[in-house]
C-alpha cells in the first residue's frame, strides 16, 4: 500500500479531520548497486577527509560555500532550514470543488 508523503489534520472549529497527501505518480527507476567487475563484490562510497585520508562520520559533515581559495563559510543543517525560501508546514485551502466535478477515479476510500 502507498505511504503518505505528508499527514496532518484539517480543523474547522471543534471538528478535526485527519488528512494524508500522496504522490500522484510512482517512481519506476531501477536501483543498481556498484560492484567490482569479475568478483561481484559490493563497492561502497565513503566520506573521506581529503587532507588526512580518514573516514568522516556523517554527523560530522557540514556544508560550506567557498568564498576565496580554501576559505569557507560554514552552514549548519538547522541554519539552512531557517533560510530555505518558501517552506511552510501550513497548507492554505482556497476553496473546495463539488464532488460531482471530481472524476470517480480520484475518489478513493482507504
Amino acid at each position: 500500500m502507498a505511504r503518505p508523503m505528508w499527514t496532518g489534520v484539517l480543523t474547522f472549529g471543534v471538528v478535526t479531520v485527519p488528512v494524508a497527501l500522496y504522490t500522484a505518480t510512482q517512481s519506476h527507476h531501477m536501483r543498481f548497486h556498484q560492484l567490482q567487475r569479475g568478483t561481484s563484490d559490493r563497492v561502497r562510497n565513503k566520506r573521506v577527509n581529503e587532507r588526512t585520508g580518514k573516514e568522516v562520520e556523517f554527523a560530522d559533515i557540514v556544508k560550506g560555500y567557498e568564498v576565496t581559495d580554501g576559505e569557507y563559510v560554514i552552514a549548519e543543517p538547522n541554519e539552512l532550514e531557517q533560510i530555505s525560501p518558501g517552506r511552510s508546514r501550513t497548507i492554505d485551502i482556497a476553496g473546495f470543488v463539488d464532488l460531482n466535478d471530481v472524476d470517480p477515479i480520484f475518489c478513493t476510500v482507504g
